[in-house]
């Protein structure tokens, strides 16, 4: 299969980034636009075109999809490490770059409507198109230097989109905490590559992903209080992964990063950044599968678990509405990581790497829809505030209809797509711990509530008297959402075990009707608790609230991670360590630098006038040193 034409797939929003960014300032907003659509159509066009060509007309080798690699070497430290850089195809970049392609082009289109009227609207184009480019080259990377890289430039891109509105003092605080604390997970990620480069001699994924290359080989050659070298590089990189998707507890930016425009964060949310985590630890699974027999894959199932409970839990007590998307895109990111991790425990069956990745898929449709409904109510009533809307259905018919396909998707209601890969999941988890499927069953039932809370809130309720009469956004944006929709009742009949699997083989997944009973089961009690709560104006949501006292209180407020993080990082780790450390540098290192150079100033300023310049300083010199040598002279021939 020839590969060379997806360098396209990258290049064209790259080149379309330079071209409205250089140019900002001539090209019209209408214009930049549909530059910015057209080049992200023909990506599109070229990465279905690949998913095509790799799964109906590429052969299989033994019944397996191959793997196809462009690559040239970019830096040459050994004969074996060196840094490449090129294109990697295989089963889950190819689903990602299907998944990448279409919501972005989906943003993008959504975008001409959305951002209209708005004076930066070229300089959000030109972003928009870094941040595609960027994750392109992220899921297409052949080694870990090339992810890292891109991973980093997806870093720059989210915080140049979050800040976007560089005049509002949230957005750039919400822009510089985002950069801050992906930044230090990213240092856990970058040393993990270094401990993997230096004990295995090749940053390759296909090398390291090898049963018989040096990484799984050698693995245990190495090892650091009872786990091996290896093992920490895996959980150092996991590190990264988890600072990228949210996971507890680096999710404080999550929530805040909703200062964006809204399409941003339909991108962040839906397909992009926030599953850069999940697509790592997948890109790299047989080597978290076999190294100290899955331990690291066991830590990366509980973070998920607990995480997909923690965000459930604070996103039902939540008013603004895109946070409330947010923390439920943090317990869907949960999910992915748990149905990775219990692949560890159950066997390598491949069900839960591929239910991951099944819900990967789904859940970029129906949570980019979620993300762009909420715009365009936003859009609408110039409000995100949840108590500030009601009775939205009557005005928006499209979003209301729209919206409600997706809250039954993502509440794993039949036949709607997140039916299909949240049972997967559930039976993946079922099979390796009834903890973790417990926890995944009460969070399917969370999930239906709070996003039916969402629901009624906006489209049903007491009408609320808006300033302005609300409408129906525009077709710009009505399309996209129309088509996020489609996608998001059907993309669950693919048969998406036949194409991804772990070993490439793929198999025939089963629907296991007695688990799907218990997870539609608990999905429609949460669905009918929130009609009862929500759908019409009562007091029963706040004595529900009221019931459980200290621990909604806790819940509203994220459990005060933030403040718990502001104590350390303010009166622990400023005021402790590193104002003492500042009062040394300063008093003693500057100090005794500064006092030499007085000193040496002080010294040359008494000393100064023995080269003046002057004649006859210097006759003057001259004479006196004569005549103090002559006195010298006579003294000593009198004695």
């Amino acid at each position: 299969m020839n590969i060379g034409y997806l360098l396209l797939v990258p290049l064209i929003p790259l080149l379309v980034f330079l071209l409205l960014g250089v140019f900002n300032k001539r090209i019209t907003p209408a214009v930049s636009g549909l530059i910015g659509v057209a080049g992200l159509a023909v990506s599109t066009g070229l990465s279905y075109y690949a998913a095509f060509q790799y799964f109906f007309v590429a052969a299989k080798v033994e019944g397996a999809y191959q793997a196809f690699v462009l690559k040239g070497v970019w830096m040459r430290f050994t004969e074996t490490l060196h840094i490449d850089m090129g294109l990697l195809i295989d089963p889950i970049s190819v689903m990602m770059l299907v998944v990448v392609s279409t919501i972005s082009l989906m943003v993008h289109i959504y975008s001409r409507g959305y951002m209209k009227g708005d004076a930066g609207y070229t300089r959000f184009f030109a972003f928009l198109s870094l941040f595609t480019f960027s994750m392109y080259g992220l899921v297409l990377a052949t080694n870990l230097f090339q992810i890292y890289i891109f991973w980093e430039l997806v870093g720059v891109s989210s915080f140049l989109l979050i800040g976007y509105y560089y005049t509002k003092h949230s957005a750039v605080a919400a822009a510089k905490k985002a950069f801050i604390v992906t930044r230090f997970a990213d240092f856990g990620f970058l040393i993990g590559i270094l401990i993997i480069g230096f004990y295995t001699g090749t940053f390759d994924f296909e090398s390291l992903n090898d049963p018989q290359g040096p990484a799984i080989l050698h693995w245990a050659s190495t090892s650091f209080m009872g786990l091996s070298a290896i093992s920490w590089a895996l959980i150092l990189m996991f590190m990264g992964g988890a600072g990228k998707s949210a996971l507890f507890p680096l999710h404080i930016w999550l929530p805040d990063a909703m200062e964006g425009p809204t399409p941003v964060s339909a991108l962040i949310h839906a397909a992009t950044m926030v599953v850069a985590g999940v697509y790592l630890v997948a890109r790299l699974f047989p080597l978290y599968f076999f190294v100290d027999e899955g331990f690291v894959l066991q830590i990366v199932a509980y973070v998920g678990a607990f995480s997909s409970l923690f965000a459930a839990i604070i996103a039902i007590t939540q008013t603004d509405i895109k946070r409330i998307l947010a923390f439920s895109t943090m317990s869907q990111i949960g999910f992915m990581m748990m149905a990775l991790g219990v692949s560890g425990f159950a066997g390598h069956e491949g069900i839960g790497y591929m239910a991951s990745m099944f819900h990967l898929f789904t859940h970029a449709m129906f949570k980019a829809l979620l993300f762009l409904g909420a715009g365009s109510v936003i859009h609408a009533v110039h409000s995100n505030n949840l108590l500030q809307m009601g009775g939205l259905r009557n005005y928006m018919p499209i979003t209301n209809i729209t919206f409600l396909i997706a809250a039954l998707a993502i509440a794993g209601v039949p036949p709607l797509a997140g039916f299909w890969s949240k049972d997967e999941i559930l039976v993946a988890a079922f099979a390796a711990s009834p903890l973790i499927y417990g926890i995944g069953v009460v969070v399917a039932g969370l999930t239906a509530f709070y996003m039916f809370r969402l629901y009624f809130g906006i489209f049903w309720g007491k009408e609320t008297r808006y300033a302005h009469a609300p409408h129906e956004s525009p077709l710009s944006m009505t399309g996209p959402l129309l088509v996020l929709a489609v996608l998001s009742a059907v993309v669950g009949f693919i048969p998406f075990s036949q194409f991804v699997a772990a070993d490439r083989i793929g198999f025939v997944a089963q629907l296991h009707w007695e688990l799907a009973g218990v997870a539609v089961a608990v999905g429609l009690l949460g669905i009918g608790l929130a009609w009862r709560f929500y759908k019409t104006e009562n007091a029963l949501a706040g004595r529900f609230a009221q019931g459980f006292g200290p621990l909604y209180t806790w819940a509203s407020h994220k459990f005060y991670l933030d403040e718990l993080y502001l104590f350390v990082t303010r009166q622990l780790i400023f005021k402790r360590i590193s104002a003492p450390i500042a009062y040394i540098d300063k008093k003693w290192v500057d100090g005794s630098m500064e006092g030499i150079g007085n000193k040496t100033v002080l010294i040359a300023s008494k000393i100064k006038g023995l080269q003046s310049g002057r004649l006859q300083d210097y006759a003057f010199a001259f004479i006196g040193g004569v005549v103090l040598l002559a006195l010298v002279f006579v003294y000593l021939w009198t004695l």
